[in-house]
């Protein structure tokens, strides 16, 4: 069977060794004679998987001890709503950067338990850019910052971390984590969906600041308390027990790829080549500043937007697949996440080439 080239903004595309790995073990994990996803996660078969996924994560990023880890689930959606129950505290106020669909859903849903105060927002701007550290309006009383490092949708990509002196700092990081190095240090929580470069849909990364743990909002249920899933190492109810172990693999297959730093120079250079063949000529443009440019999600706009839908359904006969924009936004979208080939982003490079030809 031939693997076409998969842009999906997410579930996302997996490593082909990943899978092939998987496929391997699907029906006997190790001569064990069953599948993981018919392991207890209580047994001592399973908790290894979870210790060595968890364990694997930990050296990728270098997380310090300061932290728990926890595989969890309900998407980054659900973080919207865990992030302020857990840290917004007596004070029931937080600062939010709006820069795109993402944060925007997060703000939303944190105004359900407590004040939103907006230290910064691009909405006006189109989302177009990231505000820069001068541009932000810190509020020193906020229980913590949160902000969006990269919006799937709009492709703004921060190109620094903010400074929020003694005030917390919250990212979601779903569509960015694991991309390049990062200093996890810097942050006091970070959360991150995994369908994008962590595994399959299903399972929520969460590292956070143990100080941060055992205050939440009360009255909250039990299973939105960040304390109770640390305790219980992410098994105070039955995990995503596949999701963790694909989880795994992925990371064991990054460090086999020469760990983040060598991640990075992959992204940056299909980045490049993506955007080079953008810019070209005036057939086809991208409305986010230079600087904000995302490595990881590149939407853009044909000046003919008539020819739009002939040029992912020509996309598609060439095994170029879910390419078209968000439904928000419209034109057309590359991912190019962690597991999407310098292979893959040559063959759109090519076909953006001859389709211009063709009908610019």
């Amino acid at each position: 069977m031939s693997r076409k080239h998969n842009f999906s903004a997410g579930p996302a595309a997996l490593p082909t060794a990943v899978l092939e790995l998987a496929q391997a073990e699907m029906l006997d994990w190790q001569g064990k004679g069953l599948s993981v996803m018919e392991m207890s996660h209580r047994s001592d078969e399973y908790v290894g998987i979870a210790t060595a996924a968890e364990q694997d994560l930990r050296d990728l990023l270098s997380i310090s001890d300061d932290y728990a880890v926890l595989f969890l689930q309900g998407g980054a959606t659900s973080q919207f709503a865990m992030v302020p129950v857990n840290l917004m505290g007596a004070a029931r106020s937080a600062s939010y950067i709006n820069t795109g669909h993402w944060s925007t859903k997060a703000i939303e849903e944190a105004r359900r338990f407590g004040d939103v105060h907006i230290a910064a927002s691009t909405e006006q701007q189109g989302f177009s850019f990231a505000p820069s550290q001068s541009q932000l309006a810190l509020n020193s009383d906020a229980a913590y910052l949160h902000y969006t490092t990269n919006e799937t949708i709009e492709g703004v990509q921060f190109d620094y971390i903010p400074a929020t002196g003694n005030v917390p700092l919250v990212a979601d990081m779903s569509s960015d984590i694991l991309s390049a190095p990062l200093d996890v240090d810097r942050f006091d929580l970070i959360y991150a969906g995994a369908q994008k470069n962590i595994g399959p849909a299903g399972i929520t990364l969460v590292i956070v600041k143990k100080s941060l743990l055992g205050n939440p909002i009360a009255g909250m249920p039990s299973m939105y308390d960040y304390q109770a899933h640390a305790i219980a190492e992410s098994m105070n109810n039955t995990p995503p027990t596949y999701a963790w172990y694909l989880s795994g693999l992925v990371f064991k297959w990054l460090k086999a790829q020469g760990g983040l730093e060598a991640m990075a120079a992959v992204n940056h250079r299909k980045a490049a080549k993506l955007y080079a063949a953008i810019d070209a000529t005036g057939f086809y443009s991208n409305r986010v500043a230079l600087n904000n440019r995302s490595i990881m999600n590149v939407p853009f706009y044909l000046a003919d937007q008539s020819l739009e839908s002939k040029f992912t359904a020509e996309a598609e006969r060439a095994d170029l697949l879910n390419l078209k924009g968000h439904r928000s936004v419209g034109g057309i979208r590359a991912s190019i996440y962690n597991a999407v080939t310098e292979e893959s982003v040559d063959c759109l490079v090519s076909f953006m080439a001859d389709f211009e030809k063709r009908w610019g």
